[in-house]
């Protein structure tokens, strides 16, 4: 519903009117009579909307300081008269016939002004800034006071954002502005994943009032949504004041744009359940004298105001005399400063505060159009400089141009290009314990300022009314806690959310993530999934538990087996030892010793020089000992000096790859930051995963021919039953090594090393415990089996 002022004037007189319409009264159907059949349909109730009178005040207070002015309209009074505007179109369409007959306006000129167009009638509108209406084709002589609220579901949407409110219900009038509003308000609501949990258009009909506040009021109380926002003019909205339904209205959350005065209603509403309710205000500065104005205005200083008159009747409840019905019993001491904010409000709202721009925006035009005409007048004799022709086309140039600076030092431009941005103040409608009310400013929105001071809100000095002092929250999914994010149920939208924990090695820091983020390699995630830990760097350290119990190992076994030389070299003259080709068991024990201890190379922090000995040494010295085994059997069918190059050449085709592998891409020192969450693992590279596995296939490959070899020289005739020894010794060996091929691959870190070690240790140990264990219990323990007749006997005896 626009309200308009428009200019006329009075005839043979210098008087020009300025007819303002705005709600000052409303046809009220009785809600509580709308079931009792169609004769009470009809009962209605005139009833004052008393806040809306200080727009006439401000009509008043604008023409009285204007008339005050000598320099603006010299010799010229301006005046008005008051038209209601019903809030409903239907009733005001009732009285376009008394208005017509005083004007000759066109037919409801104040509902289609475009009509008013055609007679060139200038247009003035003080309600909230309508796109539609800059249209200049359709509305040429209409201007527009209001600020611009082009950026108004800007500031509601960071107020939504701030309180963390993602469910939110939405209600607006069903009219093109409602529909503008809409489209801004969900579309920026979308970039900020705050969704609608549903949409109502109150219908702006107030036939339809009747048939849709039992349709779509149970829905906004029933809907899970805590938080509402509002937007639509006072008048349209109306419905929301009287319906019944608001008795259960107390756990909502109301955000009221600058359209709506959420503070008005009836005077008989004993209870009221918008408090607590946050409302964006047009930021305005102070009109100096205004409150002094209305301090000022008392109905016995002006008999001939009926409207006065019948308005302080009404807001002060004064009970007319039986005995002198032409008298009144009103308090004499009675000023409007004393009443409630919900019935007259002291301080200029946004709405006058654009009226009384708009008196003064004619009041300058006729200025400028008086000059005008006083110059041409002095040219021609005869002419009023006084006479003033509303009609005449050439006013609307001189209002389109018309800016100035109001009494309160604001500058005011007609023409709406240039017109500013509102600018609002955030207020909190509290309801005090002694039953007074208030506004309260609790923060700002000034669109035009820079990002980060354009929105600013304190937290702590809302009341949320019914809903106490602790923030509601209005949410259709709780928040994800650091650690987890949000998934999307599939179809819904995004505020219908699951919280899923991060992937591993990803943490999120805050509430309400949609993506989780990945550590750096050098940390990992702990054990809340909220923030990242540096890594601590690892490897088997000799002085750790395992890998001082790994090297005792193998020092022990490498002790015990250069002891085992000792004794051989002790006893070489004995047969058990002669027997057994002795250089061949020296070289076998030698390599044993240097297998064992190459196990060493494999503790503490890789380095170059550890990575690039100790696989190759291990290889070497290993193959040496595979391949000298079956060697001392072999001596049975060949000259020693024939088993003595088999050995040579085999272990030379081992150096031989070990020298291509450290020529072509040797190991070196690498990190494993992935192994184990915690830690970074020092470890070697191999450098060629194929030279290391042709490496190790080839070993494979000479113990399998070991322990062929021995197997078939089994059954040979054995002084010491060796082969069968040697047998079994091929047999653990395979076995080990065979397990750790796999075992290598499953594991990783320092598992991998110690897999490793461990299968040298056993096999060297399996040789050691084979071969050369029994042998010393006979040299050392046996000694008569130890002699040549019992070893020539148990030849025979085996021929």
């Amino acid at each position: 519903q626009e309200a308009f002022l428009y200019l006329h004037l009075e005839e043979n007189s210098p008087l020009i009117i300025i007819p303002p319409f705005f709600s000052i009264m409303h046809v009220q159907i009785s809600p509580g009579l709308k079931t009792w059949g169609h004769f009470f349909l009809h009962y209605s109730l005139i009833e004052w909307l008393h806040k809306n009178y200080q727009q006439a005040l401000t009509i008043r207070f604008a023409v009285e300081e204007i008339n005050r002015d000598p320099v603006l309209l010299p010799n010229i009074s301006l005046g008005f008269y008051v038209y209601n505007a019903y809030h409903s179109d239907e009733r005001t369409l009732e009285k376009k016939n008394y208005l017509m007959r005083i004007y000759n306006f066109p037919r409801v000129f104040f509902l289609l002004p475009c009509s008013l167009s055609m007679f060139l009638y200038c247009q003035l509108s003080f309600g909230p800034f309508d796109s539609i209406l800059s249209d200049k084709a359709q509305f040429p002589s209409l201007y527009q006071m209001a600020p611009r609220d082009s950026s108004l579901y800007r500031g509601i949407v960071q107020v939504l954002v701030h309180f963390k409110w993602t469910w939110i219900g939405l209600v607006t009038t069903d009219d093109l502005r409602g529909e503008e509003f809409l489209r801004a308000v969900t579309g920026e609501m979308a970039k900020h994943d705050v969704c609608a949990a549903f949409t109502e258009k109150v219908p702006v009909s107030e036939r339809r009032h009747e048939e849709s506040e039992l349709t779509f009021m149970p829905r906004i109380m029933a809907s899970p949504s805590r938080v509402i926002v509002i937007h639509g003019d006072t008048d349209s909205l109306m419905i929301l004041r009287y319906s019944q339904i608001f008795l259960f209205s107390t756990l909502k959350v109301w955000i009221a744009t600058s359209h709506w005065d959420i503070t008005m209603r009836s005077s008989t509403f004993e209870s009221y359940n918008f408090y607590g309710a946050l409302t964006f205000k047009y930021l305005t500065s102070e009109v100096p004298g205004f409150k002094s104005f209305l301090n000022s205005i008392k109905p016995n200083k002006d008999p001939e105001d009926i409207v006065l008159k019948d308005f302080w009747l009404s807001v002060f409840w004064c009970k007319k005399r039986y005995d002198d019905l032409g008298q009144e019993n009103c308090a004499p001491n009675a000023t409007l400063e004393a009443l409630p904010i919900f019935v007259f409000d002291m301080t200029m709202s946004g709405l006058s505060y654009t009226i009384y721009n708009a008196v003064y925006a004619v009041a300058w035009a006729l200025h400028e159009m008086l000059l005008t005409k006083s110059e041409i007048a002095s040219e021609k004799a005869g002419e009023s400089c006084c006479s003033v022709n509303v009609v005449d086309p050439k006013l609307h140039s001189f209002l389109k141009d018309i800016h100035f600076n109001n009494s309160a030092g604001d500058l005011v431009f007609m023409d709406e290009k240039r017109s500013s941005e509102a600018q609002y103040d955030i207020q909190n409608y509290m309801s005090l314990p002694n039953d007074t009310e208030l506004l309260v400013k609790v923060g700002h929105f000034i669109p035009s300022a820079p990002p980060g001071e354009d929105f600013t809100i304190g937290e702590e000095v809302i009341d949320w009314g019914w809903l106490g002092l602790k923030t509601p929250q209005s949410v259709f999914s709780e928040s994800c806690h650091p650690g987890y994010r949000k998934t999307i149920e599939e179809g819904k939208p995004v505020c219908c959310f699951i919280c899923s924990q991060c992937p591993e090695g990803e943490v999120s820091t805050q509430t309400d993530v949609d993506h989780c983020e990945k550590c750096p390699e050098d940390e990992y995630p702990n054990k809340e999934i909220d923030h990242c830990l540096s890594k601590v760097v690892t490897f088997l350290d000799i002085t750790e538990p395992l890998g001082m119990t790994l090297a005792l190992t193998a020092v022990s076994f490498s002790f015990l087996t250069a002891l085992v030389l000792w004794v051989f070299i002790k006893f070489r003259d004995t047969p058990i030892v002669k027997a057994n080709n002795r250089a061949l068991s020296y070289i076998l024990l030698i390599s044993l010793t240097f297998c064992l201890l190459c196990s060493l190379l494999f503790l503490g922090r890789p380095t170059a020089t550890t990575c690039f000995l100790r696989q190759t040494t291990f290889g070497v010295v290993f193959t040496v000992a595979v391949v000298t085994t079956p060697g001392r059997r072999i001596r049975t069918w060949m000259q020693s000096r024939m088993s003595n190059s088999v050995v040579l050449i085999f272990s030379g085709v081992q150096v031989i790859l070990c020298g291509i592998w450290l020529g072509t891409s040797p190991p070196f020192p690498d990190t494993d930051p992935h192994s184990e969450s915690s830690h970074i693992i020092i470890k070697c590279n191999e450098g060629s995963d194929f030279a290391f596995y042709s490496f190790l296939g080839y070993m494979g490959f000479l113990a399998l021919g070991s322990f062929t070899v021995a197997f078939l020289a089994r059954n040979l005739p054995d002084t010491f039953n060796e082969a069968k020894f040697i047998t079994f010794s091929m047999l653990v060996f395979c076995s080990v090594w065979v397990s750790f091929l796999p075992m290598y691959q499953s594991t990783r870190g320092k598992a991998m090393v110690v897999v490793e070690i461990f299968s040298i240790l056993a096999s060297s140990a399996g040789l050691l415990g084979c071969i050369f264990i029994p042998k010393c219990h006979v040299i050392l323990l046996r000694p008569e089996r130890n002699i040549q007749e019992q070893i020539k006997k148990k030849v025979h005896s085996k021929g």
